[in-house]
């Protein structure tokens, strides 16, 4: 059996400066420290970080007046900012810069007056703190699908704009954003895309891979929007595909008669669960592992300056 090894694969920039965020706020203020969320959609991270002193909760009303306090890297709303004031805390932000960047955006577009719609899954934390930017005279027109479009109704005579959530299918996505300019020919655009450069590297990786696998195995927690993405990539192109946690939920029988796998890790997967699937799949009929070429990834993100050493 071949394994082939789609790259880039695993963290992000985006994900490594949270992570480095938490481990450096124990290290300076010791724990506990709290952060809103999980700072990113793995178990096996945050069981790390849980091990280290952090705390993780869904709300700000569960932390005590004047802790420390850190953003996941899904950002928050104005609001939870409000609410992190009101109690005295001290205040890191992980949320990464390319969310930031759409919030700013939808923060400037709202400046202006424009009605702005975002595109992306309800419910998840990167959208609930985009949605969370709107001000008090105008509200964010969440749609998911090209259906949403069609049943979108909007004021006449004012500005439209659009985002993004960062983690989506970047095939999707164009689709919905097509219906968009079918329904507002004058809708305005984001300056450059706001689905990330991991995102759309992690996507591309997955299309060459699953051209020379018979299964993809996408390692990545069930509620990583990233590491779905990459799945249904697979399962549009009628290749069975597994998101696992680890090499624990592995089935024996998706090996059956398979000659050839193909791996990739969501963005905020760490590598070591990618080398104990690798492991896993050599001790159990495995006889190569072929990295498979893809873009080089470069950027990195800075860690806010109080915590620098």
């Amino acid at each position: 059996m071949k394994i082939f090894l789609a790259n880039p694969r695993g963290f992000c920039a985006g994900v490594d400066r949270a992570i480095e965020i938490v481990e450096r706020a124990i290290e300076k203020h010791g724990p506990p420290i709290y952060v809103r969320h999980e700072v990113v959609h793995n178990k096996y991270v945050v069981k790390n970080l849980k091990n280290k002193g952090a705390v993780f909760v869904d709300e700000i009303s569960e932390v005590p007046s004047g802790s420390v306090v850190i953003y996941s890297a899904h950002g928050v709303s104005q609001d939870v900012r409000k609410q992190t004031k009101d109690i005295s805390a001290i205040v890191y932000d992980a949320t990464c810069p390319l969310v930031t960047k759409v919030h700013k955006e939808v923060i400037r577009r709202q400046k202006y007056n424009h009605q702005v719609i975002l595109i992306g899954h309800a419910g998840h934390p990167e959208v609930e703190g985009t949605l969370g930017q709107a001000n008090e005279n105008n509200h964010i027109d969440l749609v998911e699908s090209i259906r949403d479009v069609e049943n979108i109704n909007l004021k006449q005579g004012k500005d439209i704009s659009f985002t993004t959530q960062t983690t989506l299918s970047v095939d999707d996505t164009h689709e919905i954003v097509e219906a968009l300019k079918v329904k507002f020919p004058n809708i305005q655009s984001p300056k450059k895309s706001d689905i990330c450069y991991a995102t759309q590297n992690r996507q591309d990786s997955v299309k060459e891979v699953i051209k020379q696998s018979e299964i993809l195995i996408v390692i990545g927690s069930k509620n990583s929007s990233n590491s779905n993405r990459l799945k249904e990539i697979a399962d549009h192109q009628g290749k069975p595909a597994y998101l696992i946690d680890n090499s624990n939920d592995i089935n024996d029988h998706w090996l059956n008669d398979v000659s050839r796998v193909g791996i990739t890790a969501g963005a905020s997967a760490p590598e070591i669960l990618v080398q104990e699937v690798v492991n896993y799949l050599m001790l159990n009929g495995g006889e190569e592992v072929i990295e498979v070429a893809g873009v080089k990834e470069s950027v990195s993100f800075a860690v806010p300056s109080l915590l620098k050493n």
